[in-house]
């Protein structure tokens, strides 16, 4: 490196730096000089309020700058350093002082803008524009561990304290700082195809993923805690990198005015007044849950012919592929699916405690906040994959005698299904169809009563039970689904969990029991529909036999879809015909009324078993109605009476028992390929900016705005 260049003046010792010093010292920075780690540059330059006011083209030069120098200067492993330790330090004394949370947070600060616009822009997918590789001889190097990687030694620190400290008045804003430049670290994925593969390179969640478990465990329960907590920012607190009068300094310049290009506008002036309403946002509940997401999502591949540790890896499942697919365990993910509740932990209670550190926090407070914040799409995930992944919380969410506090955001968000996205939607119908999987569940949602639903417009709901309000909405998804996305995986899901529903349905309303047969005879109309026209082709002559043969192929296949949604729309109602008829007055009301929809299908040979079970309680009720004497016409309140009299002598006589539907969800067996791609468009959606140009994980439209900075002459 030669000799050492002089550390630039700062002006008197206590005195404000100059405009004149400050640029000096940044230009430093991004300059051809290295300087060494162990020199005074980096303290002054970490201690500089960050109030400078640079045009968008001079940010763009200084990055430029920066990423082409730092080949020589590794500049950027030497701030990372000393972000550590200025990490160490806060955590090494109970009183830290503010300079070092200057420090501390001055150095996550400039680090995340030129690490992000280096990610963005790198050329070769193996990251060697990040210069890590520092010479660990250095002078001042000495306390920086021989065997650690820069990456690892960074993610250490960053980790650890998040885990570690926590967050109050003083800290909470190089919480902030730090959780931003966690979602810095980890876009390097966004870089990389929607299918992990070997060669993919991720230097900072890779290390990430090999912190000792105790880490790994502080991090993930302080992550949670914070979405739990939902911690805001004192009210008349400021933010250290802003200057005195609340205008934005030189770097929070960068994100506003070259968003695309460096980094996204993490800061808006509203996020630092204190929110009073329960549930207001939080950005540090939010970045917390979104870290959260894309840790414990992440999949590090290997090729089968690498070696590793036996008991740290997972075969994917998928023989057919030319390779099969080899996983690390991701050591967060198993930390969520292993959280166990602070205040009743069975496995205690059994002498069966898991071995080494486990996340302990109150399942109570995660449910709560959890039914808080599910308008939420971040929220979604994160309660699929404690549904899904952890067996105590689902148990102790199948518990809860209040389960609206779940299931009615979630149902008022299907309420609203063409607002939302698709993957919302499986997400809300995979985490219902999990629950429903448990006949306890089953029972408890039709025992529970609710006064109102004050979201549903298309009529008055009074004292309907949140199970016949369930059967509703999930009615009028799939009718929704029809119309407008025509999706079949959809459309599984919804009567997947109707017929898990069915056999413990219990005195379902008379609205739901009227959508449940206006469904079959939605379906059965579709269906002829398409049999006709399937009829009226097979008639007509085609010229391109190949075409012909084409329209026959795509018929018979919806014809198929629908055959097999008839079917299972009649074992629903023949399931509570079957298992439920005295509690369900009202279902043999509706089956009674429209008992004509059911005619055309006595001889389909799909059909015909289930439909002779209908057909006995439609002989058994027609028979009775019969032998009423009645003055007058028949009333709805009279067909009812008879109805709920005869349901209290009806023994079952003549049906057949048929095996009850039991439908069970099941991961597909390369999920990385969804979730991945998903999390991160949630970061995005959050106001995570990056350069569209670069991403790869998913399809992403390029506007003119857009371009990579790349191009840009400077």
């Amino acid at each position: 490196m030669g000799g050492a260049p002089s550390t630039p003046r700062l002006g008197e010792a206590g005195a404000p730096p100059s405009p004149g010093a400050a640029e000096q010292m940044f230009a430093a920075l991004v300059g051809e000089k290295a300087y060494p780690i162990s020199s005074e540059f980096w303290k002054q330059l970490l201690e500089l309020p960050l109030t400078l006011q640079w045009p968008r083209d001079r940010v763009l030069q200084a990055c430029h700058a920066f990423a082409q120098n730092n080949y020589q200067t590794k500049h950027l492993a030497k701030i990372l350093i000393h972000l550590v330790w200025c990490l160490q330090e806060c955590t090494s004394t109970t009183s830290v002082s503010s300079v070092v949370y200057r420090r501390a947070i001055n150095a996550a600060y400039i680090s995340s803008i030129f690490l992000k616009f280096i990610i963005e822009n790198a050329k070769a997918d193996n990251w060697q524009e990040l210069s890590l590789d520092i010479d660990k001889n250095e002078k001042g190097m000495e306390k920086f561990p021989a065997e650690n990687t820069v990456e690892y030694f960074l993610m250490r620190g960053v980790l650890n304290y998040i885990g570690s400290v926590d967050v109050s008045p003083e800290s909470c804003y190089l919480h902030h700082e730090l959780l931003n430049l966690m979602l810095v670290l980890m876009s390097t994925q966004l870089c990389s195809g929607p299918s992990p593969e070997p060669k993919d390179v991720h230097p900072f969640i890779d290390a990430a993923m090999l912190q000792d478990s105790s880490i790994v465990v502080s991090v993930v329960r302080k992550l949670l805690l914070n979405f739990v907590t939902r911690p805001k920012f004192p009210p008349n607190g400021s933010h250290p990198v802003f200057s005195d009068d609340g205008r934005p300094g030189v770097l929070q310049r960068v994100g506003s005015a070259a968003a695309n290009f460096v980094l996204l506008p993490y800061y808006t002036f509203n996020y630092l007044v204190s929110s009073t309403p329960e549930g207001a946002t939080s950005q540090l509940a939010d970045n917390s849950l979104l870290v959260l997401l894309v840790m414990i999502h992440y999949r590090k591949c290997i090729s089968t012919n690498e070696s590793f540790p036996s008991n740290n890896v997972y075969m994917g499942s998928d023989t057919n592929d030319k390779e099969a697919l080899v996983f690390h365990e991701n050591p967060y993910c198993k930390a969520l699916n292993n959280a166990k509740d602070i205040q009743y932990d069975r496995a205690d209670v059994e002498g069966n405690a898991q071995d080494g550190p486990v996340v302990r926090l109150s399942f109570a407070s995660l449910f709560d906040a959890l039914g808080r914040c599910l308008n939420d799409e971040s929220s979604v995930l994160l309660l699929y994959s404690l549904v899904h992944g952890n067996c105590d919380f689902q148990e102790y969410v199948l518990v809860r005698t209040d389960l609206d506090t779940l299931l009615m955001p979630i149902l008022e968000m299907l309420y609203n299904a063409s607002r939302k996205t698709s993957n919302q939607i499986y997400m809300l119908l995979i985490i219902l169809l999990i629950l429903s999987q448990d006949s306890t569940f089953d029972a408890s949602v039709h025992k529970l009563v609710l006064p109102a639903v004050p979201w549903y417009h298309e009529r008055l709901m009074h004292q309907t039970s949140l199970g016949s309000l369930m059967v509703v909405i999930l009615i009028r998804t799939i009718k929704y689904n029809l119309s407008k996305l025509r999706d079949v995986y959809l459309h599984t899901n919804c009567l997947a969990i109707l017929a898990n529903m069915a056999p413990h349905v219990h005195k379902l309303s008379a609205y739901a029991s009227q959508r449940l047969v206006s469904l079959f005879d939605m379906l059965s109309r579709k269906y002829a529909k398409l049999a006709e026209l399937k009829n009226d082709k097979s008639h007509k002559v085609i010229s391109n036999q190949m075409e012909a043969d084409n329209i026959a192929d795509d018929m018979s296949t919806e014809l198929h879809i629908y055959t097999d949604f008839l079917r299972i729309v009649l074992e629903i109602i023949n399931a509570i015909l079957t298992y439920a008829l005295p509690r369900n007055p009202e279902v043999v009301y509706a089956v009674l009324h429209r008992q004509e929809v059911f005619e055309p299908f006595k001889n389909h040979p799909r059909f015909n078993e289930l439909l002779e079970n209908i057909s006995t309680v439609l002989d058994f009720f027609n028979s009775r109605m019969d032998m009423q004497q009645l003055d007058g016409e028949w009333s709805v309140d009279k067909v009812l009476e008879v109805i709920n009299k005869n349901c209290r002598s009806w023994r079952g006589e003549g049906m057949k028992m048929f095996t009850q539907l039991r439908f069970t969800y099941e991961q597909e067996s390369h999920p990385e390929e969804f979730f991945i791609p998903y999390a991160w468009r949630l970061v995005l959606s959050r106001g995570f900016s990056f350069n569209p140009g670069a991403i790869n994980l998913f399809p992403v439209e390029i506007h003119l705005d857009d371009a990579p900075s790349t191009e840009r002459k400077v």
